[in-house]
């Protein structure tokens, strides 16, 4: 008796219970990464869950401004995702600089979909993303939506 072989869906694997590194409070399992500052994240050192307190601190500017958000990515439910791969990630390590060429100390780059996807080159450009910005950079917003 021959035996067949068995395929395995990899990408589904290695996609399974990501972290996306730029979410918004509503998104599953949210948790703060970092504090925005300056245009600069300062990440965390241990995991902090985004909290309804938490929320209410970042007042009256909200928690998008002044906190990097991580939760469960989305996938299909999510305007940057592809059905594949996250655009968004794909696009920042496209048209934004590097802005670090040491990793971030980062408590979710294993989980991370950024960093499954686009490996180093979205780790080095992670410190500059601030999930609300200024329409003044043009380089962001081409970024964001993808103009």
């Amino acid at each position: 008796m021959v035996e067949k072989p068995v395929l395995y869906q990899i990408a589904s694997a290695s996609s399974a219970g990501a972290f996306c590194p730029s979410a918004q409070p509503h998104m599953r399992e949210p948790r703060v990464l970092g504090v925005v500052r300056d245009g600069d994240t300062s990440y965390l050192t241990e995991h902090v869950p985004l909290t309804d307190d938490l929320v209410a601190l970042t007042e009256p500017v909200g928690p998008s401004r002044v906190l990097r958000i991580a939760a469960r990515c989305e996938e299909n439910a999510c305007t940057h995702f592809d059905g594949v791969n996250c655009r968004l990630a794909a696009r920042i390590v496209q048209l934004l600089p590097v802005v670090t060429d040491v990793l971030p100390a980062c408590l979710i780059r294993a989980e991370c979909r950024w960093y499954r996807q686009e490996g180093r080159a979205a780790c080095q450009r992670c410190p500059q993303i601030v999930t609300e910005f200024s329409d003044e950079n043009e380089a962001f917003r081409r970024a964001a939506i993808g103009e």
